[in-house]
């Protein structure tokens, strides 16, 4: 029995295996097929996407897609805009809303569970309901930098990256995650003296790390991939994201190849962040526990 109960087991496994293996297959073919695709001219690219070959690299292969990329946009600057916002948008985020999370799960003051409704109402908000106000406030907006006095944030990188730094989705995952930690340890904390910052930075934070993984990977794709906002507060070359920039391989011609040229160089800094956050996120789930 106990040979038969372990073959089940083994089989189950197999099994589990594979059906993974085909899921991770079928995600994996559309990179497949634009990295094969960025390598090819146009018309054997659209020839070749009746057949297998679609997926190998196979015929005219060269590089002078991406070569043309980049004489017909500013690749690099677009890439440098949209990792400088996202990567700053995502700081900001994490900080700003896993404070106001703490407050919300670890602070007694009055009208909190009203707050933290509204917090979360905001999700069913769609953006294009208030993306007309909220271009219409950021147009008169003063601000005060480097450069002196000024008013209005359009064709800036703060327009980009001060109207999404809090979110009701990412303080409602941190909220949930802080309430899930065992009370002992605040209380311990606070009988020993500590303050609400100290418990935040020394005592939270540190075991949080599930969470802060979480909350910049999804943070971290809604404003890669920002295409409305910035194409409509970002007139100026000097400030448009990647997403906007695409739209420089639909004019006048459209060139495929320079498209799967341009669509794999925009996801490289995607597939660095992810595997920097999964290292991260295993690091802190090694290193951090809770002791009962």
């Amino acid at each position: 029995m106990a040979a038969i109960s372990s073959d089940n087991r083994g089989l189950r496994l197999v099994m589990r295996y594979t059906v993974l293996t085909l899921i991770a297959i079928i995600f994996v073919f559309p990179l497949v097929f634009m990295v094969m695709s960025s390598f090819k001219p146009d018309l054997q690219l659209l020839r070749d996407t009746s057949s297998i070959r679609a997926f190998l690299p196979v015929g005219d292969i060269s590089l002078n897609n991406y070569f043309d990329a980049f004489d017909r946009a500013p690749v690099g600057l677009f890439v440098f805009n949209s990792v400088l916002v996202t990567g700053l948008t995502v700081l900001f985020s994490l900080f700003l809303c896993s404070m106001a999370a703490f407050s919300f799960a670890f602070l007694e003051w009055k009208g909190r569970n009203i707050l933290l409704s509204i917090v979360i109402a905001t999700l069913i908000v769609p953006f294009e309901t208030i993306a007309i106000p909220l271009l219409l406030m950021v147009s008169k907006l003063p601000w005060i930098g480097f450069e002196g006095f000024s008013v209005g944030w359009l064709n800036t990188y703060r327009v980009q990256i001060i109207p999404w730094i809090a979110d009701g989705l990412t303080i409602f995952l941190f909220v949930q995650y802080f309430k899930d930690l065992p009370r002992d340890l605040i209380e311990a904390s606070r009988v020993e003296g500590a303050s609400w910052w100290q418990i935040y930075t020394k005592v939270v934070m540190p075991l949080s790390g599930p969470v802060l993984a979480t909350a910049a990977i999804l943070k971290f794709l809604v404003m890669y991939n920002q295409y409305l906002w910035p194409l409509i507060v970002v007139q100026e070359e000097t400030y448009r994201p990647v997403m906007v920039g695409l739209g420089y391989f639909f004019q006048l011609n459209t060139a495929w190849g320079e498209i799967m040229a341009y669509l794999t160089i925009i996801t490289v800094p995607v597939l660095a962040f992810y595997l920097v956050l999964q290292r991260a996120f295993i690091a802190s789930i090694a290193s951090t526990g809770v002791k009962g």
